[in-house]
């Protein structure tokens, strides 16, 4: 077969430094915005950005090319350069880590609707208790004591 031909979308998710609310409702949109454009940068494609004032979930089409960890490596550095000079926020960040999830197809307008829906979800549900869900859901294995440094 001459070509390289994927499907290869992430459920990415990490939260501020200390999962401090720091992400305002009168830039988070822009921010979203923004992460959205460094994906596009780097030749992705953002389906659907969301979060809350302590994380984001990003769903993202990457392909065959890209190297996981340094795409989240790109949408940190380049949204906390841009959290700084842009917006103001002098002490924006993320927290080290983050989690990403393989989706299929068919999970996808089901996925898009709960990152959409992340303000009322969270109305019901923590952070923390969500990404435990998340990484219990997927199988992932973790030890509780290493995730909340």
């Amino acid at each position: 077969m001459p070509s390289t031909h994927t499907s290869l979308y992430y459920h990415i998710v990490f939260s501020t430094k200390y999962r401090v609310a720091s992400i305002q409702d009168s830039w988070q949109e822009r921010l979203h915005s923004y992460l959205g454009g460094i994906i596009r940068g780097l030749k992705g494609t953002a389906v659907a950005i969301g979060g809350t004032s302590d994380h984001v979930h990003i769903l993202a089409r990457l392909g065959a090319v890209h190297r996981l960890a340094d795409v989240i490596r790109d949408l940190k550095s380049n949204s906390s350069k841009w959290a700084h000079e842009v917006v103001g926020v002098r002490f924006f960040g993320w927290q080290d880590g983050y989690g990403a999830f393989s989706v299929s197809n068919s999970e996808l307008e089901g996925l898009k609707q709960y990152i959409r829906d992340q303000r009322n979800h969270h109305r019901k549900k923590a952070f923390k208790e969500e990404y435990l869900d998340l990484l219990r859901g997927n199988g992932v294995d973790f030890d509780e004591k290493f995730l909340w440094g």
